[in-house]
């Protein structure tokens, strides 16, 4: 189970969660708009799906949220 650092937390993820849309998933974020940086550069979202999270990787998570 892979130990990374989430907006500056430390959090253990369960071993279903391997991929950054998994993460996406289990943290109830699909279908929004988000933006994520793994270890100081963005991942298009095009590339979720193949994006390995690692043991001490660090990610930071941005929902967009609109407004009017």
């Amino acid at each position: 189970m892979p130990l990374i650092t989430l907006n500056g937390e430390s959090r253990q993820l369960a071993p279903s969660v391997t991929t950054l849309s998994a993460l996406i998933d289990a943290l109830a974020l699909q279908g929004k708009r988000v933006a994520i940086e793994r270890n100081g550069e963005i991942v298009p979202r095009s590339l979720h799906a193949t994006t390995p999270l690692l043991d001490g990787d660090a990610l930071e998570i941005v929902v967009a949220v609109g407004g009017g």
